[in-house]
């Protein structure tokens, strides 16, 4: 098995639609979760646990340095608290593309005392699309 590091492209939406690319200018890190439900089924007459697998979900958080030129990261996450739109949101690595419609739910800035000034951007899944690596 083939074992990678390296670059990711992370292209998210902004809140008219337009395709951003933000991995080459604000994204520093991101965590993504592509976790599914599940249901205890077990019955009393059974002695080890029983489970069905149930729907599949997606959330990410993106982060990175704040940027607030034109088309950056600012542009992109500052409508989230305002536009109740989806977002085309990808990420690729290594000729695999993870691409879901998902809500930005916060768009959050924070200032160190040292004066850095950094963002962080939670989404969730929408539209009912099982998130599937291509």
């Amino acid at each position: 098995m083939a074992k990678e590091s390296g670059a990711l492209t992370v292209i998210i939406d902004d809140s008219s639609g337009s395709a951003r690319t933000l991995s080459a200018t604000s994204i520093t890190s991101l965590d993504i979760s592509t976790p599914r439900g599940v249901q205890d089924v077990t019955s009393v007459g059974q002695s080890a646990m029983d489970r069905l697998l149930l729907l599949a979900d997606y959330s990410a958080t993106f982060n990175g340095a704040f940027n607030d030129a034109s088309n950056d990261s600012h542009a992109v996450f500052s409508t989230a608290s305002s536009s109740s739109v989806a977002r085309t949101t990808s990420v690729a690595h290594s000729g695999q593309t993870l691409a879901v419609e998902a809500f930005f739910t916060d768009y959050q800035i924070s200032r160190g005392t040292d004066g850095s000034l950094t963002i962080s951007a939670p989404c969730v899944l929408t539209g009912g699309s099982v998130p599937t690596w291509s």
